[in-house]
């Protein structure tokens, strides 16, 4: 997955309503599949995706997803590879996905043997799944990453748009829909209020929520209107009261989003 940002000053969550424009920055994962099982492996992945990207540099070259529950034995060389491409030029830092705040702490004490910069961690954080994540901010915060939050909006069931009534036409989103949507109508309810309050969509609430909790969102968007009212959701910060509430309502959901099945604890 391979994803470029022209703003710096958004990709790093700043609230600043007119940052500067900078040179792009590309980040990339590097899925760590069945046969990559070598550190070599890694580089190769890093220079084809360069190639791909037309770039000379990546900002920040990431493992997708930890191998730590099913082929332990990869983990290392996913690491020694990951350090590899940084020591050979190919970016300027590096990043994990889908780790808990134990393995993370083991693979920044590994960077930092290496004199590798750690610089993110990507986890699935939302409103619908702070019960479970919340416990990688103070980890990021003591190991100087800064924490990337995937489907902020989790799958855009905070977005306002879906009740039981009217369900994503997808027919496993209508199904995860229906069991997830029961247990959090207290926290859509107060997602309403606190937007109507601030004059905002519920999703830029939710989206500016994730930054509040120092975050960097990364929202998917599907139209020029969705990224529109994505961006919308930056320059301003909801009051430290409005995030007390939709953190007590985030946090008694009955039914959490269920997290990636490679997330590591």
């Amino acid at each position: 997955e391979e994803k470029s940002q022209d703003n710096n000053n958004f990709l790093f969550g700043s609230g600043s309503t007119s940052p500067p424009v900078v040179s792009q920055q590309v980040a990339t994962k590097i899925a760590p599949y069945p046969w990559r099982i070598t550190r070599g492996s890694m580089v190769s992945a890093a220079r084809e995706s360069l190639k791909r990207l037309k770039q000379d540099k990546l900002a920040i070259a990431q493992t997708h997803w930890s191998t730590s529950k099913y082929q332990p034995f990869q983990e290392g060389a996913l690491w020694e590879g990951l350090a590899d491409i940084y020591d050979e030029g190919l970016c300027e830092a590096v990043g994990v996905s889908n780790y808990g705040p134990k393995q993370l702490q083991k693979v920044s004490a590994r960077m930092k043997e290496r004199n590798v910069p750690l610089a993110t961690a990507q986890i699935q954080y939302s409103l619908m799944t702070y019960k479970d994540c919340k416990d990688m901010n103070p980890v990021c915060d003591e190991e100087g990453v800064r924490l990337i939050s995937y489907s902020p909006l989790c799958l855009g069931l905070l977005t306002g748009k879906y009740d039981l009534d009217n369900l994503p036409k997808s027919k496993a989103r209508k199904q995860l829909f229906r069991e997830l949507l029961p247990g959090a109508q207290r926290l859509l309810n107060t997602l309403e209020v606190i937007a109507k309050d601030a004059d905002k969509t519920q999703s830029q609430v939710a989206i500016n929520w994730a930054i509040c909790k120092g975050t960097v969102p990364i929202p998917g968007v599907r139209t020029l209107g969705m990224a529109e009212e994505n961006l919308a959701a930056t320059g301003w910060s909801l009051s430290a009261g409005a995030v007390d509430e939709l953190d007590r309502a985030a946090s008694n959901v009955g039914k959490p989003m269920i997290q990636n099945i490679f997330q590591t604890k």
